[in-house]
């Protein structure tokens, strides 16, 4: 059989957190990144504390992350009235071993970047290499990497790892009959303006109602002004009969739809104005895959959005990603860098985060949203005579276990990969 060599589709947030985790259990891999040159694009994204614990356990420090965000300190819904409906602290202040950060998605990249090339060398991650397709047989598999002017080429490996997101190619040839990506007709509008952080200063803010609301945090530390980056998300319901027919990214002005969000001016936030305060805005359509029965062909994974994109209402498609690397990682300690592994990464993770995806698809932790407008319309004066602090205490807890990340079930948990862990020659 050949010498173990993985190769991996997708140099964003997944292919290259599983890099460095081959590299940390002696796993040689390549990464192979369609476009030309890797630049920090993106807005605010969430960290939870297990995909945190999985950055420290891979070297990174708390000066590495400070740098591309900073440490979320409360995690509030508020209701078009401005009155609380549930507020609770974050990270360490929650209890957790481990904080929760809110950091610009293309500098945290650039973060995981740098340490491949670093660590691996600057040959482990090939741009402008799009693989678009794979073929294998009981050594190993061959890929088709195309380069931006169509020309194209074979390379050979043990493995391979989809980590090439929502348009996967691998994913369509693995399953050609999966159903077109959903959308469930939000459109959202995001943007990162330049002003001051609101109640905590490091708050993850939802405000409005489940279908018409604006998602508000910072994802950098404040200056001597005490102004900070703040990322936010509006988001309004539309009706999806038609299907989605606009583009995936496009860019937008703020005049285009800062109409939905009118008259959202309170003492503490005026939201037009912090709309209107972003150099650039771009629209997406809020969507989804249908859960896939497997996420593993042989020699071949899925993984990140590849294997699961879902809904962002959960903050929690980046973590996700990670963990899906750090237990690719532990099963080749456990079975060897084989497809025996990816069958154990593939029985662990392929059932529960299918459910998550459902249940994000139902509005994540923002269900909340849901219920109160069922109960009373979205307008309340105490939150407590329409959704009981017990019943939404509840609520969230079932979110927390389903996402993996419930304070004690984390703390108490041993580390994904053991350190010093290798995988066997």
């Amino acid at each position: 059989m050949q010498d173990t060599h993985v190769l991996i589709s997708g140099g964003g947030i997944a292919g290259l957190s599983l890099a460095l985790t081959l590299h940390q259990v002696g796993v040689p891999c390549t990464v192979y990144e369609a476009v030309p040159e890797l630049r920090p694009l993106g807005v605010g994204i969430n960290l939870q504390p297990n995909a945190v614990r999985e950055l420290y356990d891979l070297g990174f420090a708390q000066a590495d992350l400070d740098a591309v965000g900073v440490p979320a300190r409360e995690w509030a819904l508020v209701g078009r009235n401005g009155n609380d409906i549930y507020a609770e602290p974050r990270g360490l202040l929650a209890g957790y071993n481990w904080p929760q950060y809110a950091v610009h998605r293309g500098q945290l990249q650039m973060m995981l970047l740098n340490a491949v090339r670093n660590r691996l060398g600057a040959d482990a991650v090939q741009t402008g290499a799009r693989v678009t397709g794979y073929a294998q047989d009981a050594e190993g598999v061959s890929v088709t990497i195309t380069d931006p002017q169509g020309n194209t080429r074979t390379e050979r490996g043990s493995l391979l790892v989809a980590a090439d997101g929502l348009h996967s190619p691998i994913r369509a040839q693995m399953h050609p009959d999966q159903p077109p990506i959903q959308w469930g007709g939000a459109v959202l509008w995001r943007g990162v303006t330049r002003a001051k952080p609101i109640r905590t200063g490091s708050s993850f803010v939802g405000l409005g109602t489940h279908k018409h609301r604006m998602v508000i945090y910072p994802i950098s530390h404040t200056d001597a002004d005490g102004m900070a980056t703040i990322n936010w998300i509006a988001e309004q319901t539309f009706d999806n009969s038609a299907g989605w027919e606009g583009d995936w990214n496009k860019k937008v002005s703020a005049e285009d739809f800062v109409h939905h969000f009118e008259g959202w001016d309170f003492d503490w936030l005026d939201v037009p104005a912090l709309i209107r305060g972003a150099d650039e805005v771009y629209e997406y359509p809020m969507i989804d895959r249908e859960p896939v029965p497997t996420w593993v062909d042989g020699r071949v994974a899925l993984m990140g959005d590849a294997a699961h994109v879902m809904y962002p209402t959960g903050s929690n498609g980046a973590s996700q990603a990670i963990i899906d690397a750090r237990v690719i990682g532990a099963e080749m300690v456990a079975h060897g860098a084989g497809p025996q592994a990816f069958s154990a990464y593939d029985a662990r993770l392929c059932g529960p985060v299918s459910q998550l995806i459902l249940r994000n698809r139902g509005a994540g932790p923002f269900g909340m949203l849901n219920i109160v407008d069922e109960r009373c319309g979205g307008a309340f004066d105490n939150i407590n005579d329409v959704f009981p602090a017990e019943e939404r205490a509840e609520f969230m807890a079932g979110y927390k276990a389903a996402a993996g990340f419930a304070i004690e079930t984390l703390n108490a948990a041993p580390p994904t990969i053991a350190p010093g862990a290798r995988v066997a020659a």
